[in-house]
């Protein structure tokens, strides 16, 4: 597989992951860490069938125990973090502070072997975020310290989330089929949690049950096998910075399903994240074209 087709791969998630707020919006009622632990546990069930079509379950039993305890902790580490900080500090701001993943895969991936951050990564990624935040930020919001928690459990979420990806890289080694079981124990302790800290409410309806089954088989599937494939093979920071495109196509799809309206913001921060992720193939481009000496 090339780096530029794993690159493509890797930005299905991007895709994915735009969907995760209008099929979360159709979940509810459900509580957060169930929806995680039903999610999950579709995903993982997708992954455990991708695994026995392939028959890689002798690959699976050679990944070491280490492997798989730091995939199910980035996997449900993000999604606690990102859970609890919605609840205790205003979205748009906790959202904006979150989004900051993608910036940070972007600089963190300059420090791993044979990559290179350059100045049009760096401009490209503060350009992008420039239109991400015109996005999280449109309604606006006045600052109260109460939030500060909240606001702080969303950079632990953008660090969690970064630092995994980034460091999923260095386990090039390790096949994709090891978020089949990164999802399954997601599940397993997303449910223990459920059942010691939330009030079961189940998802209600054709409604609620499909957007569920639509979260687990693609933004909490899907998502995760596709994007491992990416950070592994493909072009990292293009990666990072194509993911500013989560929040704008999550705004177009809200906008489709009528939950909100276009405005004169959403085309400027279209703009903003298209010119970002552009700049930043544009300097990937260079760089390959320019080999470091």
């Amino acid at each position: 597989m090339t780096r530029r087709n794993a690159t493509a791969i890797g930005f299905i998630a991007v895709l994915l992951w735009a969907l995760l707020a209008l099929f979360t919006v159709g979940s509810a009622p459900t509580p957060p860490l169930l929806l995680n632990a039903l999610t999950f546990a579709v995903g993982g069930s997708l992954g455990m069938i991708w695994v026995t079509a392939t028959r890689s379950w002798p690959a699976l039993r050679k990944t070491p125990w280490t492997v798989y305890a730091f995939g199910t902790l980035g996997l449900f580490g993000y999604h606690a973090l990102y859970f609890s900080a919605l609840r205790l500090a205003p979205p748009a701001e906790a959202g904006l502070i979150a989004y900051l993943w993608p910036l940070l895969i972007v600089l963190f991936s300059g420090l791993l072997p044979g990559e290179r951050l350059g100045a049009l990564h760096i401009l490209g990624a503060m350009v992008a975020f420039a239109g991400a935040a015109l996005i999280v930020l449109r309604g606006g919001a006045d600052f109260d310290s109460a939030a500060l928690p909240g606001l702080v459990l969303a950079l632990l979420c953008a660090l969690t989330w970064s630092g995994y990806s980034v460091l999923s890289r260095r386990l090039g080694h390790v096949p994709t089929e090891s978020v089949a079981v990164f999802c399954v124990a997601t599940a397993i302790l997303s449910a223990l949690a459920h059942l010691l800290f939330e009030h079961p409410l189940w998802p209600t309806g054709l409604i609620g049950w499909g957007s569920v089954l639509a979260l687990g088989l693609g933004p909490v599937g899907l998502a995760f096998y596709v994007w491992d494939i990416g950070v592994k093979r493909g072009d990292i920071q293009l990666l990072g910075t194509a993911s500013y495109a989560a929040p704008l196509l999550s705004t177009l799809a809200l906008i489709a399903a009528g939950v909100t309206q276009a405005g004169l913001t959403l085309l400027i921060a279209a703009g903003l994240i298209a010119g970002g992720a552009g700049l930043a193939a544009w300097g990937s481009a260079r760089m390959t074209r320019t080999p470091a000496r």
